[in-house]
């Protein structure tokens, strides 16, 4: 059970957030960096950067809202220098279930000098997969099988995303022995891809780019129709507005003082490991490397489909769906037993792992496969589909799991209900629906 405890108040960092969301980031430019971009990348690149990041009102090191500063990471509610303890023989097959209970982090879990094979993710059974590394979001599950043949301490080792703090505990024959504790990672920098420019060029990070002319906004940048994009989905909240073509267009509760950003050519990036995990020397487990034992567990083809954004501001703590925050939202209406479709486009900078109550998400990994599950982390600059089955009546949260990112407003109300007549959908459009 992997958490993050503080002793503060939740509600006066929640309070913090809202006066500054980069308090608890340690981990700011300093004049130090900019001396030393200066002599790698040269005045005039160095100058051009920090012109772009300024005006968009954004830093490049915002990995998380909430950080070791004021954060200790436990394992089983233990502290690193608790060191949570299991005891094994040499030879048992272990079977090892990781829970991210935390409230804000994602961690990249590991057990430097032993293999882990993947059996179940959130609770379901999977097709297993052997890796080495991890990163879960908060709320989802994860079941591995480890063996250790040798007669030695393993350490069971998890970092949060912004390499702020970890959780730590002990695989050990004898509990007298332990291993050493890795160093943590230096902080990746947010690029590119993170700012939903995945079908741009990537050898120079600013080829073909004239930063002075963005906006904080990205107005006035061309939306490109890229990978698999969703036809036709009307918006929910917002059903007289003409349907949008595909993911990348935004609709215009998109464009105002609670959304800083918009991803102009999302991504489809399952197989991509995350910021800070792409340059491994071991595998790092990804959603396209996982599918649902036993195969589909439900039908590839839905009769329906919707297109929510992933939207918020960074520097006011404001976090919506589409726009619009859940004070301000309507609920979304399933009908009772449909196959609906959903795709999320996160147009932000920040991961989010989006957890809908009361129905599984079945998540097309391609080539027809699914993966069912309750919570799927998003990336930034990220478009990605799933499916759901509204087969449970009734009044369902759908929210970001990150504690204050739910609390700011990224929370929806999904209400499953009954059709007016049997087989009477005709009425799905002022629910997000192409007629």
């Amino acid at each position: 059970m992997l958490s993050d405890w503080s002793d503060e108040d939740p509600n006066h960092i929640f309070a913090t957030l809202k006066k500054l969301s980069h308090y608890y980031n340690f981990n700011e430019r300093t004049v130090f960096d900019t001396l030393r971009d200066f002599r790698d990348k040269g005045v005039i690149q160095t100058l051009k950067d920090r012109h772009m990041w300024n005006t968009m009102r954004m830093s490049d090191r915002d990995l998380a809202d909430v950080t070791g500063y004021t954060y200790t990471y436990l394992m089983n509610g233990q502290s690193p220098n608790g060191n949570w303890t299991c005891q094994f023989n040499p030879g048992e097959r272990l079977r090892l279930r990781f829970i991210n209970a935390s409230a804000m982090t994602f961690f990249d879990i590991r057990i430097p000098g032993l293999d882990m094979t993947v059996i179940e993710m959130d609770g379901q059974p999977v097709k297993p997969v052997a890796f080495h590394e991890v990163r879960l979001g908060v709320a989802e599950t994860l079941d591995v099988i480890v063996e250790p043949w040798e007669d030695q301490a393993y350490t069971l080792f998890a970092q949060s995303i912004d390499r702020s703090g970890f959780a730590r505990g002990t695989l050990t024959p004898n509990p007298a022995m332990s291993a050493p504790v890795p160093n943590m990672d230096p902080p990746p920098l947010l690029g590119h891809t993170e700012m939903g420019m995945g079908a741009m060029q990537h050898g120079d990070s600013h080829a073909g780019m004239d930063h002075g002319q963005m906006n904080h906004n990205m107005a006035g940048m061309k939306h490109s129709d890229h990978g698999n994009a969703v036809p036709f989905a009307v918006d929910p909240n917002n059903p007289d507005l003409p349907p949008r073509n595909n993911a990348t267009d935004h609709a215009a509760t998109e464009y105002g003082p609670g959304v800083d950003m918009r991803a102009m050519a999302p991504g489809e990036m399952l197989a991509d490991p995350g910021i800070g995990l792409r340059d491994r020397d071991w595998k790092v487990l990804t959603y396209a490397d996982l599918e649902t034992a036993g195969g589909p567990p439900d039908s590839l083809h839905p009769e329906r489909e919707i297109v929510l954004h992933l939207t918020g501001n960074m520097s006011r703590y404001m976090w919506s769906f589409n726009g619009i925050p859940f004070a301000d939202s309507v609920p979304l209406e399933l009908y009772h037993n449909e196959r609906v479709r959903i795709t999320l486009v996160n147009d932000t900078m920040m991961t989010h792992p989006i957890h809908l109550h009361g129905l599984w998400s079945d998540l097309e990994v391609g080539d027809g496969k699914l993966l069912r599950k309750h919570t799927i982390t998003v990336k930034p600059g990220e478009k990605l589909s799933y499916l759901v089955r509204a087969d449970t009546l009734g009044r369902w949260a759908y929210h970001c799991h990150l504690l204050y990112h739910m609390d700011a407003g990224m929370f929806r109300e999904v209400r499953v209900v009954k059709a007016q007549a049997d087989g009477d959908h005709s009425h799905h459009g002022a629910h997000g629906e192409d007629a």
